[in-house]
């Protein structure tokens, strides 16, 4: 390679901040300026080679950093646990590396791992705030544009507001990014995901609606794997629990009843995360149907993976509504007498702290407007 065109390669690694590219070619250069007896070019690229050297090995060591992390949280519990306890001290020294190396190599580390142990811990206003900072930054033009993702910093900082029971603020953000997600990108349906979310926790039900319909218009809805489609079919089935039972066509009537009648594995390990929300789902479209035995057979169940499923703090929120739900038959499901049973419970719920996004179930509706619908149903009359 001549010297031209390793000059060039060094600006484009310098554009991209790529350090391990740029101080590959300083030593090519370094070698050419040696053998053509040129003392001063030689002298001065040796001096830049060295302070390379000392960017890269730092650079190094904070993406070894990062990705001891993101394997560690691949790992069983036990080690994972483990790596959450040295999150830290591993913060500590990426603050430290930011510091003597301030590129885009050392800076994404500890964006990556800021937003990591925020998530872990719960701490939801932490990642709001890292990552308005970081598109501040962007737009001063102290990040790389070249290399920083936007389009993740944006979806994780909806995915917070969602989280961090702030739906009203997420829907906002999430109508103004969603412009900037193309419908063939990969990720355009787990942003929708999080979109329609945003708006039944906001209890913008009609809005939900259209965001439901337009994520099923998109010709690559079928093309989703059938974990992700599962998904959807629940999300679907709560948009539409939300939403007078008389807008309901025949045909979608039939298709939620064979839905609510599935025996769902709800131990398994590919519902995880989902379990309670599939069998509160069941238990609510039977109350609406008046049919007393498929609710009791739901309560029974609910029951049972309370017992076996819901011990850790973690879960204190879900364990919490299933005892409301229990109260059902022991308040022969009046809902006077269960409104005023369930105060003590609301009041849990409501002081509940924010959990971490691994040990918790997903509430597609959050707990407090579900008990509600469930005092609405049994208002108008009982399951027989």
């Amino acid at each position: 390679m001549n010297e031209r065109l390793l000059r060039r390669c060094m600006r484009l690694a310098v554009q991209g901040e790529f350090t391990t590219y740029e101080e590959q070619a300083a030593q090519k250069l370094r070698t050419i300026y040696a053998s053509q007896r040129q003392q001063a070019k030689y002298d001065e690229m040796n001096n830049r080679l060295l302070e390379l050297r000392r960017v890269l090995n730092l650079e190094q060591e904070a993406e070894e950093i990062r990705l001891a992390v993101l394997i560690g949280m691949e790992q069983a519990v036990s080690k994972r646990q483990a790596v959450k306890l040295r999150i830290p001290d591993y913060l500590a020294r990426l603050e430290e590396l930011y510091k003597l190396a301030p590129t885009f190599t050392t800076f994404s580390a500890r964006y990556r791992v800021r937003l990591t142990s925020a998530g872990l811990a719960g701490q939801y206003d932490d990642i709001i705030r890292d990552t308005e900072e970081a598109s501040e930054m962007l737009q001063a033009g102290l990040i790389n544009e070249r290399r920083f993702d936007q389009r993740f910093n944006q979806f994780m900082n909806v995915y917070a507001h969602l989280r961090s029971r702030r739906p009203m603020e997420g829907l906002v953000l999430a109508k103004e990014f969603a412009q900037t997600i193309h419908p063939t990108s990969s990720n355009w349906f787990y942003f929708y995901e999080h979109y329609l979310l945003l708006a039944l926790h906001a209890r913008e039900y009609e809005r939900a609606l259209v965001l439901l319909h337009t994520a099923q218009k998109n010709p690559s809805y079928g093309k989703q794997r059938q974990a992700a489609l599962e998904r959807w079919e629940l999300l679907a089935a709560y948009t539409e629990l939300m939403l007078p039972f008389e807008r309901m066509s025949v045909k979608r009537r039939s298709q939620i009843a064979v839905f609510a009648a599935l025996t769902v594995p709800e131990y398994s390990r590919d519902k995880l995360g989902f379990n309670v929300a599939i069998l509160v789902f069941q238990l609510v479209h039977y109350l609406q149907q008046r049919l007393l035995e498929p609710v009791l057979s739901r309560l029974e169940r609910l029951r049972k993976y309370q017992q076996r499923h819901l011990r850790d703090a973690a879960t204190l929120r879900s364990r919490t509504f299933l005892r409301l739900l229990l109260l059902l038959p022991e308040a022969n499901f009046d809902h006077v007498v269960l409104a005023q049973r369930g105060r003590p419970f609301m009041a849990i719920l409501k002081k509940a702290p924010l959990v971490g996004e691994a040990d918790s179930e997903v509430e597609i509706i959050p707990y407090e407007d579900l008990w509600q619908l469930v005092l609405d149903i049994l208002a108008i009359g009982e399951p027989e």
